[in-house]
């Protein structure tokens, strides 16, 4: 990338959602989240049982799933403006798989988004194996009417790992649901975990460096959380496994931003863990301390988003 620093409005090395959002629209966005009662094919038996052994619904601290979306919106926007005043917000649909239903279900919950008046663009999170023909073509139509995002959670691209983990799809999956979306020019996000079970440093680089290969137009990173209530808690109070310092992370995350894209916009980098429930690491919950480690280690590295795009093999440790 010819000008490392092109992100200086956020005085950053790497493409904040800040900054994306900013630049296109001249101001913020919040997202509002949604809980609508989804389950999971590796839930309910259809891929698998028990769900992802780090899963805990995936829902926000705030929703209650047993109300209407547009109940839910009012609820999220009165929460959101106290803090920021009358702002727009992003219909966020996050617990569990939200295109794991029929079409014209999932027609009306978007619908009752869209109709929300504070709503300027939906996120989507949902499964790459959830993705029929239908409901790429009910997305479509969605992306026609706002800004969509469709956030995929792809962890990791290690076959064992992906098993170990319960995901219930391989990687090749992924792929063949990723690509349906990028076809009909459907923005996406990808998810990938830093501190999985047994993965070194290199294979987290060799994640990212997929993740570049793919060149999504957004993606989160963040360590893995051990939630209470989970079945990697119980893994991990039985046969407590090895997880990154805070250090180990800060390093690998930087030089996981080196290979990704410098148009990817990222739009978490550190995770926001309820710490009421979570066990380990409890170094996650200063987040400030990871986003300035981050920062100060790109400088020291002299390491910016995109340096090594075309050249990932050099970054491998």
């Amino acid at each position: 990338m010819d000008n490392p620093f092109k992100y200086s409005l956020d005085n950053k090395r790497y493409h904040t959602l800040n900054y994306y959002l900013k630049s296109k629209y001249g101001k913020k966005l919040y997202k509002a989240v949604i809980d609508c009662g989804m389950t999971c094919p590796n839930i309910d038996g259809k891929r698998g049982y028990g769900g992802c052994i780090f899963c805990d619904g995936g829902s926000g601290y705030f929703t209650q799933k047993n109300l209407s979306v547009t109940k839910q919106l009012e609820l999220e926007y009165q929460r959101i403006s106290v803090k920021n005043g009358d702002v727009p917000i992003v219909a966020y649909f996050q617990a569990n798989t939200n295109t794991y239903a029929p079409v014209d279900k999932l027609r009306k919950i978007y619908s009752e988004a869209l109709d929300f008046p504070a709503v300027s663009g939906i996120s989507i999170g949902t499964r790459a194996d959830c993705l029929g023909d239908d409901i790429i073509d009910l997305l479509c139509e969605i992306n026609s009417q706002t800004e969509l995002t469709v956030e995929l959670g792809m962890q990791t691209i290690h076959e064992k790992t992906i098993k170990n983990i319960n995901r219930g799809y391989s990687h090749g999956e992924f792929v063949a649901g990723y690509n349906k979306l990028k076809e009909r020019n459907i923005r996406v996000c990808l998810h990938i975990i830093n501190g999985l079970p047994d993965e070194s440093a290199e294979m987290m680089l060799e994640t990212a460096q997929e993740t570049a290969r793919l060149n999504p137009d957004a993606v989160k990173i963040q360590m893995l959380h051990i939630i209470n209530g989970t079945k990697l808690a119980e893994i991990y109070k039985n046969s407590p496994f090895p997880l990154l310092t805070r250090d180990e992370y800060i390093a690998v995350t930087a030089q996981q931003l080196a290979v990704l894209p410098p148009e990817t916009v990222v739009e978490r980098i550190t995770g926001d863990g309820d710490k009421s429930k979570l066990i380990a690491p409890l170094w996650t919950m200063d987040k400030i301390a990871v986003l300035g480690g981050i920062d100060k280690a790109l400088c020291q590295m002299d390491l910016w988003q995109g340096k090594y795009y075309t050249n990932a093999k050099e970054l491998l440790v």
